[in-house]
């Protein structure tokens, strides 16, 4: 089979081709910018659309006008590369089939720096040459494996960055494991496993939430646009760079672990945007707990569920194994070994207790097994026979063992 997979490396810039690089991806912004503000005039006037091929007859007339001319700095692929991902979220925006459809939106300054070279690029050793920048180095912390399809470059905390996509043939891979496992995703516990284990939270964004606040107020003292409010701001940004990175790498090691063990994987369908709704309210209606539920959901976002999904998915793609999504509802509140349904059977977060045959256990731990088994039933049965399979007849019978700490 055919894969594409990036490889993302640090520039060795100079100031002069750091120039240049706010130069093309500010006429990216810009040409984004514009084609949208035309599209949406013509929504809301109910005129047909302009697509790909006919906004690069615009590009043509306003990299010939005098306001416009400055985009003939640029290199016209990247411009037309900009107009490409324009088409294309539009056209995400209107399909039903998207489960998170929502339309474009402008690019702001600082935050969508990037462009990228779809040909005329060369890679040699550790350098890389780019259309009208010239040769440029970069660290070189791994080999390139594959045809090289496309290169990125983007901009990371005043960092630059170049990530190749390559193209690589493979055969049909089989994974090398025969197990399947089901995991329940917490706030409390990472991810507790089905046999029994369990991974502790990260936490990245709490570790440093203190010292972010600080970081913000300190910045809100400073004259906006100031040398000194710069300064401050990098600091912030920083920051922020540094508790993505170690969540990252704190979710590419726990889903490597798993990938390599398990041909089968078996997860919630969680819908993490719904869950972490604000509970605020309105001035006329409001919400009840509000304090609580905002530290529910900074904590929910900040394990990184949806991250760690994705990775999960591609992975056991790669090595030949497979990720099953099932629905949530009543996985923490069904006995395994008698397979009552009952909300009494979960007393508080932590702890399960069944009311028929007084199983007792952790109550993430009993969801994780009853997650494996609705995967095998998925599996065999498909999604229909699930429901009445957690609801009328046992989950597992079998002795659940206890749970197991992993060290």
């Amino acid at each position: 089979m055919k894969i594409r997979k990036a490889y993302k490396f640090r520039l060795k810039t100079n100031r002069e081709q750091e120039c240049l690089f706010q130069q093309f991806s500010g006429c990216c912004r810009f040409v984004w910018n514009l084609t949208w503000s035309l599209n949406r005039y013509r929504l809301d006037n109910h005129l047909p659309l302009i697509r790909y091929y006919e906004s690069t007859w615009f590009l043509t007339l306003w990299k010939q006008s005098e306001e416009y001319g400055f985009l003939r700095e640029a290199p016209a692929q990247v411009l037309q590369q900009a107009l490409k991902d324009l088409d294309r979220a539009i056209r995400d925006g209107f399909d039903k089939s998207q489960p998170l459809k929502r339309m474009p939106r402008y690019r702001k300054k600082g935050r969508h720096d990037s462009f990228r070279y779809p040909q005329g690029f060369r890679i040699k050793g550790n350098r890389v040459f780019l259309p009208k920048v010239g040769w440029v180095r970069f660290w070189k912390s791994r080999e390139i494996d594959g045809t090289p399809k496309n290169i990125t470059v983007s901009r990371r905390d005043n960092r630059w960055y170049i990530s190749v996509q390559v193209e690589q043939e493979l055969a049909d891979p089989v994974h090398p494991s025969s197990l399947a496992i089901g995991i329940d995703m917490g706030v409390i516990r990472f991810a507790t496993f089905s046999d029994g284990t369990y991974l502790e939270p990260l936490n990245s964004f709490r570790d440093l939430e203190a010292k972010l606040a600080r970081e913000q107020r300190r910045l809100a003292r400073k004259k906006k646009f100031s040398k000194n409010w710069h300064k401050q701001k990098s600091k912030i940004t920083r920051l922020h760079t540094r508790i993505a990175n170690t969540r990252n790498d704190y979710l590419h090691k726990a889903s490597t672990t798993i990938s390599k063990n398990h041909a089968v994987v078996v997860l919630e369908d969680l819908q993490i945007r719904n869950m972490s709704k604000s509970a605020k309210g309105t001035a006329d209606n409001p919400g009840r707990n509000v304090r609580a539920k905002s530290g529910l959901n900074k904590s929910i976002l900040d394990q990184g569920w949806y991250e760690f999904r994705r990775q999960l998915e591609y992975k056991q793609l790669w090595r030949g194994g497979k990720v099953i999504t099932i629905p949530p509802q009543y996985t923490s509140q069904t006995c395994p070994r008698c397979g009552l349904v009952s909300k009494d059977n979960r007393k508080s977060q932590s702890s399960f207790k069944c009311q028929r045959c007084n199983y007792a256990n952790n109550a993430d731990y009993v969801a994780a097994i009853n997650i494996l088994a609705a995967g095998h039933v998925v599996s065999a049965c498909g999604e229909g026979a699930l429901a009445a399979s957690l609801k009328q007849e046992p989950v597992e019978n079998r002795e659940v063992l206890p749970l197991q700490v992993a060290i």
